[in-house]
Formats: C-alpha cells, sequence, structure tokens
C-alpha cells in the first residue's frame, strides 16, 4: 500500500504495544499509519509466550498498569468481532514455593499485592495438586492468582491491527523509518522512509527493542537493551497442565538488573495442545545462537516441576528479545524532549500483558483526556542526568 502523506498519529512499530496504540487511536477517530520494517508480530511479539500475568509484579506503577491492562484484555476477549479469535484464557497463574522460607516470601508478596487489588489466594501443599494434578510432591505449597491468563500474541497483534485497519488506519510493513522530521523549534512533524514521508501531528515509538534506535532520531536517549530468553515448545499434548504455574524465584528473575543468565521454570499449557516451557533471561546483545546448556536447564527445571515431562518430546526451540529498560518500568507518554515524539516501548518481558493499557492510556493523551494513570513513573526523559524524580 501507498504510504499516505499526511496521518494524525504515525506509529513505528507493528508488535503487540503498536498495534494495541493504533487500535484505541483508530477507535477514538484518529487517522493512522503503523510502518514496520519487518512483518506484523515480528520481532519479540512473535517470540512472545502471551502471558498477561499480575501475579510476578511488586505493588507500584506496573503493577497499577497490569491490573488496568486485565481489565481491558477481558474487554478485548469480549468483543463480538474478534474476541472469539484471540485465543485468550482467563486459566489463573499458579506461583509454587519448593521450601517453606520461600512459601513465606510468596506469602508476605501476595499480601502486598493483595492491597494493591490483585486477588491472590494461598494453597497449602495438600491442596496443590487439585489444581495440577501432575505436579510434583513435596513442594512446600503456592499461591494462586485467577487474574492471570494468556493470549496468542501474534494472532492479537494481527486481530487489532486488521480492526483499525477497518477503522481507517493504513499498515505499512517492509517499510524502515530513517529519520525524523522536525520544525524549526525542534517539535517532530513527521517520518522519513525508505519508501517516502509521512507528516504526522504525532510520532509513537512502539519499537519494542529497538525503541532506543528511534528515539535517537530525534537526539533522546533512551536506554533499552536487549535482554534474551529461550523458550521451549513440546509436541501436542492432551491438558497436561491446567494453569501457567511458575518457581517463586521467577518473580526474582523479573526484578533483576543482572546481565548473566537466569532460568526459572515457567511452565504451561496452550489451547494448540503444546506445552510452553521457560524461562530465561541474558543481556548478550542481539545474539541469536542457540544455547543447548539453556535449553537443558529449562527442561530439567520442568521436569522438576511436573516430571510427567520427562516423557514428552520437545518440538522446537524459539528465543527472541525482550526490551528491557534498567528500572524495569516501560516509558509510555510525549518526549517533552523532542515534542510531537511519544514513546510506547521498554516493557520488557511483560509487553503482552502491557498493551491495552498502554494503548489505551496514549490515546487519552492524544485525544486531551486525563490518564486513567499517574504516568510519571513511566516518563521517557527520566533516564537524563539530572531528570527530576
Amino acid at each position: 500500500m501507498e504510504l499516505p502523506r499526511e496521518r494524525d498519529l504515525v506509529v513505528i512499530g507493528a508488535g503487540m504495544t503498536g498495534a494495541a496504540c493504533a487500535w484505541y487511536a483508530a477507535r477514538a477517530g484518529l487517522r493512522v499509519a503503523v510502518l514496520d520494517r519487518g512483518a506484523v508480530a515480528g520481532g519479540t511479539t512473535g517470540a512472545g509466550e502471551g502471558n498477561l500475568l499480575v501475579s510476578d509484579k511488586e505493588p507500584g506503577p506496573e503493577l497499577d498498569l497490569a491490573l488496568l491492562s486485565t481489565r481491558l484484555w477481558r474487554e478485548i476477549a469480549e468483543d463480538a468481532e474478534f474476541g472469539s479469535q484471540l485465543e485468550y484464557e482467563a486459566k489463573g497463574g499458579l506461583v509454587v514455593a519448593a521450601k517453606p522460607e520461600g512459601l513465606a516470601a510468596l506469602e508476605a508478596l501476595a499480601t502486598e499485592q493483595r492491597r494493591s487489588g490483585v486477588v491472590a489466594e494461598s494453597v497449602p501443599e495438600n491442596a496443590l495438586s487439585e489444581l495440577e494434578p501432575q505436579i510434583a510432591r513435596g513442594l512446600a505449597g503456592g499461591v494462586y492468582y485467577p487474574q492471570d491468563a494468556q493470549v496468542q500474541p501474534a494472532r492479537a497483534a494481527a486481530l487489532l491491527i486488521r480492526d483499525a485497519r477497518r477503522r481507517g488506519a493504513t499498515l505499512h510493513t517492509g517499510t524502515t523509518v530513517t529519520a525524523l522530521t522536525r520544525d524549526a523549534s525542534g517539535a517532530v512533524t513527521g517520518v522519513v522512509t525508505d519508501r517516502g514521508t509521512v507528516r504526522a501531528s504525532w510520532v509513537l515509538n512502539a519499537a519494542g527493542t529497538w525503541g532506543g534506535d528511534v528515539a535517537q532520531l530525534a537526539g533522546a536517549h533512551l536506554p533499552v537493551m536487549p535482554r534474551r530468553g529461550f523458550v521451549l515448545v513440546t509436541e501436542p499434548l492432551p491438558r497436561l497442565i491446567r494453569h501457567k504455574v511458575y518457581a517463586a524465584d521467577y518473580v526474582a528473575n523479573v526484578a533483576s538488573g543482572s546481565a548473566a543468565l537466569q532460568s526459572s521454570a515457567v511452565i504451561e499449557g496452550t489451547a494448540a495442545g503444546p506445552v510452553l516451557i521457560g524461562a530465561s533471561r541474558e543481556r548478550v546483545g542481539f545474539d541469536r545462537t542457540f544455547s543447548l546448556e539453556v535449553a537443558r536447564l529449562l527442561a530439567r527445571r520442568a521436569i522438576e516441576l511436573f516430571p510427567a515431562l520427562a516423557q514428552v518430546k520437545a518440538m522446537r526451540s524459539y528465543l527472541g528479545f525482550r526490551p528491557y529498560l534498567p528500572d524495569h518500568l516501560p516509558a509510555i507518554g510525549p518526549d517533552p524532549r523532542a515534542p510531537g515524539l511519544l514513546h510506547a516501548c521498554g516493557h520488557e518481558g511483560a509487553g503482552i500483558g502491557l498493551a491495552p493499557a498502554t494503548g489505551h492510556l496514549i490515546t487519552q493523551i492524544l485525544t486531551g483526556k486525563s490518564p486513567d494513570l499517574d504516568l510519571t513513573p513511566f516518563r521517557p526523559e527520566r533516564f537524563e542526568t539530572g531528570s527530576p524524580a
């Protein structure tokens, strides 16, 4: 499709976050163009598990964002036009601890989360098998989070973009943004691509792991870094695992700033049958080399939690790069260093879950409404030296 000459909003990035932002903006009546140098969901989104979680978040801004997004995901899933096609599963999450001290820490976190509106139900050791009959015996206990859910991420992004196009948005894949146009005051006025220029009232950086590169086009510092993760995919199975199940140390791994390899058992079934096994985290740049060491580690951790998986074949593995920011919070909102530029990137491993809230809040800004959440913790300029807290 030929590039439009002018739009209200140009979205750079056709992953889950860009799709959600485009969808909410198009629903609000804005003229939207979505640009991506690859395909829809061709980056981090296509390598994601589709987790929609509140369970792994400590009280604070990200949890508030996740709770808003949880509500919005339910609304999207109920959409008469395409909700039934999302493979949305309100399956709930079960976090388990191997030892009493780990369970005590898990319970302490759950107590704090409940004060923020999270539903967290304590599960004693003798009741774990009622939720997950195949789970290993001898665990100390766990906490069940009924608000956790899952969606098929690539399908969800494609459906949102398709519906945005039905509302007048245009999609331009295979289109690389090479520069941002700016006026005499320094305000961003559009984008330059390898296929032409588009003028825009607003440009949104939803480029995920490459969000720092897009920010740099406007001379703005946004230290997004890739954090590599592997996922194992088993052969299709009858429903062996009913919920998203993960070990309590996963929460600590998510919050860690270490560049070294970290892994914990994260296991869930899918509507299509295969079981997804994660999770690993490491900062190795954009190195796409397959790691047999990590694959074996993930398999071993999974078998420890679900011994029946020892007899199951791994069909394939894949990897992706989570867009990591040093304080583990995404950048959401307008950039005062380059008026006309907004950011919606840096969600790390939570981008699928947080996308609807991000799109909703961005659209509130674009339409002059007061955002439902305080966006101060997510301000893009917070990494500049001397930026006020």
